[in-house]
Formats: C-alpha cells, structure tokens, sequence
C-alpha cells in the first residue's frame, strides 16, 4: 500500500508559477513510475507529465510541454511538479499517481494504481 499527499497548490495570477509536492509513504521502496494528472470543471481527468523511478526519464502533455518540470527526491520519498508561465486553462485539480510500469511512462490514468486526494490550481487572468 502506498499512500501520497499533494501540497503546493493555491492561487496564482497568469504568467505566475507554482511548485506543487506529492510525498508518498508506505511501500515505497519499490520501483515505481511517478505522475501528474489534473482534472479541470467539466472535463476528464487527463495525464500532465510523468517520470520513471531514476529521473532519468520524463514526459509531458503537449500542452504544459516548456512549461512545467516534473521531477523527484527518492531520498524523501517526493514528486514535485514545478509548474510556470501559468494560464487560466492550467486551472484544475492536481493528481500525484504511482505506477508499476515495466514498459515506460503511461499516459493512462489506469497505468496507476495509487492516487493522492488533490490539491486545488487555480489561474487567474
């Protein structure tokens, strides 16, 4: 069982930037594939960007793509999603998801099998 929580979001003006946080305990000592989804009012839920258990490898959405960096501290057991040049469209719910993918960084929501409770992004115009 492994158990995540997000911190970090709030509001912020367009073009500002926020980092959010996902620490994550319980079994976390095996391999795992960390990522962020974001679910805005009225729509799906949808994969940010995710990255493998060395850091080594990363992906995003295309439409946060130069935007925003995914990265993580093994030693603290944390994903951060350092986010900028925010716009009122990157307004929504902030997932951190864990995953056992062998075979690279899903985009499926159903690649993960742990998820946090959200944290709140809202951008202003």
């Amino acid at each position: 069982q492994v158990q995540l929580v997000e911190s970090g979001g709030g509001l912020v003006q367009a073009g500002g930037s926020l980092r959010l946080s996902c620490a994550a305990s319980g079994r976390t000592s095996i391999r795992n594939v960390m990522a962020w989804f974001r679910q805005a009012p009225g729509k799906e839920r949808e994969f940010v960007a995710g990255i493998n258990y060395s850091g080594g490898f990363t992906t995003y959405a295309e439409s946060v793509q130069g935007r925003f960096t995914i990265s993580r501290d093994n030693a603290v057991n944390t994903v951060y999603l350092q986010m900028s040049s925010l716009k009122p469209e990157d307004t929504a719910v902030y997932y951190c998801a864990v995953g056992f993918s062998t075979i690279g960084i899903l985009r499926s929501d159903h690649g993960y099998q742990y998820w946090g409770q959200g944290t709140q992004v809202t951008v202003s115009s």
